[in-house]
């Protein structure tokens, strides 16, 4: 239970755009996803849509195929290029292999489903898009750590050489050569360098 109300309050941040044409379509959709822990946007045309994009962080985008000014495949294909980290979805009432082909391979959707679809499944997809979506950002987070890291240990091992090798005995106890003689000053100078 515990762990519920952790993962629904961790979503709370996550925020859902939906961009058809036809109202009763979004409102169906919120409606669908009103007990979701998400925000929920609307947006009537493509280019509306571009401009909430551009002011709120928006972790998946759903988008009509057959829109005034713009068709849907054309604006997730914008939103790949010019928001990576948003996740694709296509919602159409009229699909057809060329359509489906050309969302994949120039939006990079994450799924395409066809008018009418099962609320479960859209609900289910969402959930696991946002998951895909919080493991890339952690992962980038991890790897911008790790280099990080190894920024200091190169600079230590400069300032200091030898200093990243690690000696170790038979019993596989660590030997220790040259002690330091200000251990105290290196290990604040490393806790200082880690916290930046």
């Amino acid at each position: 239970m515990e762990q519920n109300i952790f993962q629904k309050v961790h979503n709370m941040k996550h925020k859902i755009l939906i961009v058809d044409d036809e109202p009763h379509i979004t409102d169906a959709l919120k409606r669908m996803l009103y007990r979701e822990p998400y925000e929920v946007l609307s947006a009537t045309y493509a280019n509306e849509a571009l401009q909430i994009l551009t002011n709120e962080p928006i972790s998946v985008v759903i988008s009509d195929e057959k829109m005034p000014g713009m068709q849907g495949s054309e604006f997730l294909a914008m939103v790949c290029r010019h928001f990576p980290g948003t996740v694709r979805i296509m919602l159409t009432g009229h699909a057809n292999l060329d359509l489906a082909i050309r969302a994949i391979n120039e939006g990079q959707i994450y799924r395409f489903f066809i008018k009418p679809c099962n609320d479960e499944e859209i609900r289910h997809s969402i959930r696991q898009a946002i998951q895909q979506k919080d493991l890339e950002d952690k992962s980038r987070q991890l790897l911008k750590k790790v280099k990080q890291q190894d920024l200091v240990l190169e600079r230590l091992e400069q300032e200091n050489p030898g200093i990243t090798r690690v000696e170790k005995d038979s019993s596989g106890a660590i030997v220790i050569d040259d002690p330091v003689s200000d251990l105290d000053s290196l290990i604040r100078e490393i806790n200082k360098e880690l916290e930046h």
